[in-house]
């Protein structure tokens, strides 16, 4: 935990939004330092957005992992490559972001990017447990958590900014009258339905704020191979010198797909029964009454981000 440089800042107050990863991995590639400090007036003219919107997506597009800073500015990553750019005749597996999988994939990577790791996100997918979020509940808990993983003092603003950013990531902003705002549909993880309404708390000074919970079941649409990649990512990147892994940790480890996609330990189960044959047996499950594990064998062909677009839609046998 010590090696990871949290972020609580430079989102703008702004969620990601549709057109933002596409246009920086673009202007990145043919420019690598258009996304730099000093040239925030060439992006604005590159990217067609305000400054504080070019600030936003440069701070979204190192978070989900679709470009890095380097010596002159930036560079678009391997993933980002192969995601959104392609090359020669190809173009990327889903450059315009269609594929609810690739939403998924994008949701994986703000939580678990170590890189670029937004404090919220991981804090409130990994660590927070309460069965409902609310505003005053979550800023609570975060300037708790906050001092444990970094030495300057975040103001209760920056947090409470901070948590409004993860709410409206992935729900949808409402006028007065309870209409959706079409202006404000533009972060692409609004689709995955992740976070639904419950109701209202009511606070001590009288006011009341809106309460949500995790959509907690499993997910078809995470298909076999796109949970396959992440359950490698997991592990090369919480468990590198490990050859197995205890079932417990897929389900409920910091960082684990059952913790970062909310899916129940008996789903998790379920598609583990499958992943041998998912995988051409890189992965295999061994149950177990005592210790449940998952075990990797380093001959066979890792998951790839090209199986995920291939095997697209499918789901593990139950």
């Amino acid at each position: 935990m010590d090696v990871i440089k949290y972020r609580f800042s430079g989102h703008e107050t702004f969620a990601c939004r549709y057109a933002w990863l596409p246009k920086a991995v673009q202007a990145v590639d043919r420019t690598p330092d258009i996304l730099t400090t000093s040239r925030e007036d060439d992006a604005m003219v590159e990217l067609g957005l305000g400054k504080n919107m070019v600030r936003s997506t440069r701070f979204w597009a190192e978070a989900s992992d679709v470009i890095e800073s380097t010596e002159v500015g930036h560079k678009v990553t391997d993933f980002g490559e192969e995601l959104l750019l392609g090359r020669g005749q190809d173009d990327g597996y889903d450059p315009y972001l269609e594929d609810i999988q690739t939403l998924w994939l994008l949701h994986w990577k703000l939580a678990t990017n170590q890189k670029s790791q937004i404090f919220a996100w991981d804090f409130l997918l990994t660590h927070f447990h309460e069965p409902e979020l609310y505003a005053s509940s979550v800023v609570r808990a975060l300037e708790k958590a906050a001092p444990q993983y970094i030495e300057k003092i975040i103001s209760r603003g920056s947090l409470e900014q901070l948590y409004e950013v993860f709410i409206h990531s992935y729900l949808p902003t409402r006028g007065k009258k309870g209409e959706v705002r079409e202006d404000n549909l533009d972060c692409p993880l609004v689709e995955l339905e992740l976070l639904r309404y419950t109701g209202s708390f009511s606070a001590k000074d009288g006011r009341s704020e809106p309460k949500y919970a995790f959509r907690r079941e499993d997910k078809p649409e995470i298909g076999a191979a796109l949970f396959a990649f992440c359950l490698q990512e997991f592990w090369n990147s919480r468990y590198s010198k490990e050859q197995s892994l205890p079932f417990h940790s897929v389900v409920v480890g910091q960082g684990s797909p059952g913790q970062v996609f909310k899916i129940p330990e008996v789903d998790i189960r379920k598609r583990l029964l499958g992943i041998e044959a998912a995988t051409d047996g890189y992965f295999a499950f061994e149950e177990s009454a005592a210790i449940p594990r998952l075990v990797k064998r380093e001959n066979e062909t890792p998951p790839s981000l090209g199986l995920v677009y291939d095997y697209s839609g499918a789901n593990y046998a139950l």
